[in-house]
């Protein structure tokens, strides 16, 4: 069972090579993060808001536009919050 959690959270951390590097920023700063105190259900969570084409994810990130999703949100807020501290 840790093989397959330890395989998802590498799957995560090459998805968050995105071609944006505002993205590769905030990404990479929460998967150092938060990554490995994500549970399952926020590792399915995270996936799906990775799998936003990357201006979406960038304009949510930003918050120019929410998730509808409310799981998202609470990701999304996660990633609002270092990218607040990264303009900071």
């Amino acid at each position: 069972m840790k093989e397959a959690s330890d395989r998802v959270r590498d799957r995560i951390r090459w998805h968050c090579r995105r071609g944006m590097l505002e993205l590769d920023l905030v990404l990479n700063a929460f998967v150092e993060r938060h990554l490995d105190d994500l549970d399952a259900a926020e590792l399915e969570v995270f996936q799906a808001v990775l799998a936003y084409p990357d201006p979406m994810l960038l304009a949510v990130v930003m918050g120019q536009t929410e998730p509808e999703d409310a799981a998202e949100r609470g990701i999304v807020s996660r990633l609002r919050n270092i990218h607040a501290t990264q303009a900071a």
